[in-house]
Order: C-alpha cells, then sequence, then structure tokens
C-alpha cells in the first residue's frame, strides 16, 4: 500500500470512529434536573450503556444534577454544557472505599466525584461545572483539627474523610478543556500514573478556609501542558508529586514527575504557586511561563522531607507577572514525619533551577534552606524586577547566582566568595 493511500485509510478509520461515538444526554435516560434528588445510579447506568454498545460522551446539559461518585469506563468520556452542574453529594457514604491513592501512598481511600481508571482518552469537556459542594467536609475537618489541637494531640489529613473531586488514575491521553472545577472537599484534580496531559481553558477555584483543596496535582506523571488556566486554591495551585517516606524511591509504584509544560495561566490565592512536594522524590524538566499572579505565596516552593530522598532539577520559572509573597521558598517539610522504623538518612537534591524575567511585587525574593544533608547546585535568578517589603535573599548556599535582578530599583549581586546570606548591591543608574 502506498503512503497516500495508508494515510487516507487512517483517515477514513479516525472519521468513522468519531462518527460511531455517540453521544449520551442523561436527561434522555430519565434523569432530572433536580438538584435534591441523588441521580448516582442511573448516571452510573447510562456510563456502563455507554461503555457496553462501544463508547460515547456522557452529556450533562443545563441543569443542577446530584451525584456520589462516577466511574468512567474505558471509551467514554464526560461534557458539560453550558448551565451544567454536577453536583457532588455532602456525604461520604455516597464515596465508596476503594484502591486508591493518597498523600505518596497506595492505600485505600474514598471515591472521588468523577474517576477514570485505565480509560485511556479519558476527558472533561464543556463549559459546565463540577460542584464537589464541599462546606460540610471543610467545617469537619476544622472542627476536628481544632479539638485535636486543643487536646495537643496528632492528627493528620486523612482522619475526616473528604472525598477529591476528579481522580484519574493509569491513563494515557487525558484532555480536560473548558470546564470549571470548584469547591472540592479534598484535592481538585488528581492524576496519578497517567502520560500526556492536557488541561486547557480550565477554570479552578475553592474559597479561604477550604482546607487540602490543591487545584492540580501530577503524581507519577510525565508530558503534561497545563495552559491558558484560572487557578485559585486553598492549598497549592499546582503540585509536583510522586510518593513519600524513607523507602518511596525504591517502590514501583512511586515514580518521578517530569517533562511539564504550564504556560499562560493566571493564579490567585493559593499555599504555593508551583510546589515540589510535600510528596515528591524526583521532578524534573518542569516549566512556568507566561504566567501571572496575584497571591501572597511563593512562585516556586520546595517542601524538603527530612524522611524522603528527593531530587528536584531542571525547573525554570520565566515571564512573571504581578503580585506575590516571594520568588522561591524552600524549607524544611516535616508534616507528618516518618521514617518508618529505617535507618537511612534520606536527602535532597536541587540543582539547575533558572527563575528569570520577572516583574512583580512581593514581600521578599524568598529563602533557600532545606534540611542539613540537603544540597543546592546551579540556582540563577536573572533579569528581575521586584518591589519587595524586605531586602536580600536569605540562603546558606554558595551556588546561588543573581544576575541583573533590581530590587526597589537597586541592582543586588549575591557574593558567593563568602559563602553567606549576604547581598552586595550597585546603584542602578
Amino acid at each position: 500500500m502506498n503512503t497516500k493511500l495508508f494515510l487516507l485509510c487512517l483517515l477514513y478509520i479516525g472519521f468513522t470512529i468519531n462518527m460511531s461515538a455517540k453521544d449520551y444526554i442523561i436527561t434522555d435516560y430519565g434523569v432530572h434536573s433536580d438538584s435534591t434528588q441523588i441521580s448516582t445510579s442511573i448516571i452510573q447506568s447510562i456510563i456502563n450503556k455507554a461503555e457496553a454498545e462501544g463508547g460515547g460522551t456522557i452529556v450533562i446539559p443545563k441543569g443542577t444534577y446530584l451525584s456520589g461518585a462516577l466511574f468512567f469506563k474505558p471509551n467514554t468520556k464526560l461534557r458539560l454544557e453550558a448551565g451544567a452542574v454536577l453536583k457532588g453529594v455532602d456525604d461520604i457514604t455516597h464515596y465508596p472505599l476503594i484502591p486508591s491513592r493518597m498523600e505518596g501512598k497506595n492505600i485505600y481511600y474514598y471515591a472521588a466525584l468523577v474517576n477514570a481508571y485505565y480509560v485511556d482518552g479519558f476527558e472533561i469537556s464543556g463549559p459546565g461545572t463540577i460542584n464537589g459542594n464541599g462546606q460540610k467536609f471543610w467545617s469537619k475537618f476544622w472542627t476536628h483539627r481544632d479539638s485535636m489541637n486543643r487536646m495537643n494531640k496528632p492528627w493528620t489529613n486523612l482522619e475526616v474523610h473528604r472525598p477529591r473531586l476528579v481522580f484519574v488514575w493509569g491513563c494515557d491521553s487525558v484532555k480536560f478543556s473548558g470546564s470549571r472545577f470548584c469547591n472540592s472537599g479534598y484535592w481538585t484534580i488528581h492524576l496519578f500514573q497517567c502520560n500526556n496531559i492536557l488541561i486547557e481553558n480550565c477554570d479552578i477555584r475553592s474559597p479561604y478556609k477550604a482546607p487540602s483543596t490543591d487545584g492540580i496535582d501530577l503524581d507519577v506523571c510525565s508530558d503534561a501542558i497545563i495552559r491558558n488556566c484560572y487557578i485559585a486554591v486553598d492549598d497549592d495551585a499546582v503540585c509536583i508529586k510522586g510518593g513519600k517516606g524513607p523507602l518511596a524511591h525504591k517502590q514501583k509504584e512511586n515514580g518521578s514527575v517530569e517533562n511539564i509544560l504550564i504556560e499562560n495561566c493566571s493564579f490567585g490565592h493559593a499555599h504555593g504557586t508551583l510546589t515540589m512536594g510535600s510528596e515528591s522524590i524526583h521532578a524534573r524538566n518542569i516549566i512556568m511561563r507566561n504566567c501571572k499572579v496575584n497571591n501572597n505565596c511563593s512562585l516556586l516552593r520546595l517542601k524538603m522531607r527530612p524522611d524522603t530522598y528527593q531530587i528536584y532539577e531542571n525547573i525554570t520559572i520565566e515571564n512573571i507577572t504581578g503580585v506575590c509573597g516571594s520568588i522561591i521558598a524552600m524549607a524544611p517539610w516535616k508534616q507528618f514525619y516518618n521514617m518508618e522504623n529505617t535507618k537511612v538518612s534520606p536527602k535532597g537534591i536541587v540543582r539547575n533551577i533558572t527563575i528569570k524575567r520577572l516583574k512583580v511585587k512581593c514581600n521578599e525574593l524568598g529563602t533557600l534552606n532545606g534540611n542539613s544533608n540537603d544540597s543546592v547546585d546551579n540556582i540563577i535568578l536573572k533579569e528581575i524586577d521586584a518591589t519587595v517589603k524586605k531586602m536580600g535573599l536569605n540562603t546558606k548556599y554558595k551556588n546561588v547566582k543573581l544576575e541583573n535582578v533590581k530590587i526597589n530599583n537597586i541592582i543586588l549581586e549575591h557574593d558567593l566568595q563568602k559563602h553567606d546570606s549576604s547581598c552586595t548591591d550597585k546603584k542602578n543608574i
């Protein structure tokens, strides 16, 4: 077969597959737009029907539809029409306890509102909304945390059972486009062991005092693009995960997050705009560029776990404008520290970090101070114009370089020879 004929055959096959893919509009199958009526079982039956008939798109039309956990099957997708709201039930009994992944461990945990396990080509599209209805879960969390603190007892994030909004496990060619994701009970979008990811033109948000509502968690994922999104949440906006614990780097379920591009996004309130951790063993080849910020957190946050071997490398932040808390924050992260009865001495490696072409207002440049075993090499801040409240860069590492960094109209140059946190300045002429 010649090349031209082969390509025409491929085109025909793709066209016929597209033509055979069916839309399953949930109201055609007895689902009513009644925000008080729980429709989990009937929506799930429509998903199952679509799979049995060769696949198709589950369409949520205009209206509000209340549901517990939904499980998408091979060859099924989700589309939310304008004015459509898929709203989560605020009772954890509607989210079954199943094999899952939370906080860097493979465990049994409660299903998300939207779940896709090994569904290659899974998509969520359309201008509608997935609303986690998380207020009751948030209130329970704060009540429990405050009670434990008053009794001076330890607590964890998992003790109050809360569902995520979207959990996708083991899927290739994942696409989220144009939709709104809000008010998750826990993390908003969590992707685990996925490759070839596109998240574009999405609005991802939760209000203040909505604990642990990370915007996007990339957990052992590769080749992802996040672009033209707005993210404002009460935790990390984009968070790089991959495993935690002194033996995490040897466990097959864990791994690196690599080849990530974040571009043309806007970020509102968050705990970190781009965060490495708090469950991460290897993050590399990550770019965040051409973004706007309006928050009081760091652009790049590096959580250094003393109980986990970590490598953060080849990270570039460039062309960022707006208001932030700091440009970089590297510090020990000891929340839920656990050496798991081992005698190893984990260390962290941070290398090849470039932050350039920024015009921002912030509290300070930031801090670079990790655990005693951590090493830092080739950190460059350059071509930065910042208005800050506090001068200087707080760091104990010598391999940190400032090039043409203008702070409050003063050029700063880090004194590498002295190996301390002092900076020299030159008047800007």
